[in-house]
């Protein structure tokens, strides 16, 4: 039976948005020019482009890496089972072990099919990390699944009836809505209903607070509010720091989806002004996509040989 094949239309979501905001060149190069670099027949450049798209840097990695762990954690609560904070925090630690070994020997570019790449752009382009920045990431890692054990937030989960539970990382394939005809991916690391009737989305970070996290879960609130038929008004937003210890309950009302709306709508004009055909998602020629000029921006980017960049950042 022949597999049905991918078709690269037309999205929206915060990382996104936040690609195009960096850098125009990176954005087209991950949202287009990679695009079927999974297939076995794709030209050479595209399926190099596709495996660095593919990579992480060791920030995200960190963050990856206790994601997963909490989502274990609270999928096993969900399900009644119980759950060790010690043997949550060894797995972690044993995973992201045997992942800077496969990184570090650059396996990433053996494997084969389209969900299997992982890496690391620190060991694609041999960067120079101490060991103890290493070791600091794992810290990072450590860190926040033992304040998150300590936290309010196992004894919430545990708490809470078959009904209450939402969603926990349900992932792509799951989290999306319309918002004025495009497609909006908004996925939460978590929701439930809490004791007094609130809708409630969290989301975890392992790094400090930065511009656009608000908004982040703002997509969330609005996403849970039209999936789940729940008023805006009845509908919580939490921020969780979980290297900090922090909570931030973000304000969720129709003065701040009116902002998220306006700046949605803004961006989905920016991005829709680079295609050549809206209708197919078709983008226009490289040159509309210009290169950051920071090299700061392309050190923090995976593309930064295929533009040309390399020499640039080292030097820098």
């Amino acid at each position: 039976m022949p597999r049905a094949s991918f078709t690269n239309d037309f999205s929206w979501s915060k990382s996104r948005h936040e690609k195009l905001q960096e850098c125009s060149r990176a954005y087209y190069l991950y949202y287009y020019r990679s695009w079927g670099g999974w297939e076995a027949g794709a030209p050479a450049e595209v399926r190099e482009l596709y495996l660095l798209k593919k990579l992480g840097n060791r920030y995200t990695w960190a963050g990856n890496i206790v994601h997963d762990a909490l989502k274990d954690a609270l999928l096993n609560w969900r399900a009644g089972l119980p759950v060790e904070p010690a043997k949550v925090e060894e797995r972690a630690l044993a995973r992201m072990r045997e992942e800077f070994r496969l990184s570090r020997g650059k396996a990433y570019r053996t494997q084969k099919g389209r969900k299997t790449f992982s890496g690391l752009m620190e060991h694609e382009y041999d960067e120079p990390v101490t060991d103890e920045a290493w070791k600091q990431n794992a810290e990072t890692v450590r860190s926040a699944l033992a304040w998150f054990f300590q936290s309010r937030w196992p004894a919430l989960a545990r708490s809470l009836k078959p009904g209450q539970w939402l969603e926990v990382d349900a992932g792509a394939d799951f989290s999306s809505f319309t918002l004025d005809g495009v497609k909006v991916f908004a996925i939460p690391d978590f929701a439930y209903t809490d004791a007094d009737g609130f809708t409630v989305v969290v989301d975890w970070k392992t790094g400090k607070a930065r511009e656009g996290y608000d908004e982040q879960v703002l997509g969330y609130a609005l996403y849970v509010s039209q999936r789940y038929r729940v008023p805006l008004e009845k509908v919580r937003a939490s921020l969780v720091y979980l290297n900090d210890g922090l909570e931030h309950q973000v304000q969720v009302d129709q003065d701040a989806m009116g902002g998220f709306r306006a700046r949605f709508t803004q961006s989905v004009a920016r991005m829709r002004s680079l295609l050549a055909d809206p209708a197919t998602n078709t983008p226009k020629e490289e040159s509309a996509f210009p290169q950051a000029e920071d090299a700061a921006t392309c050190a923090r980017c995976v593309f930064r040989r295929p533009c040309g960049r390399e020499a640039a950042v080292r030097a820098a």
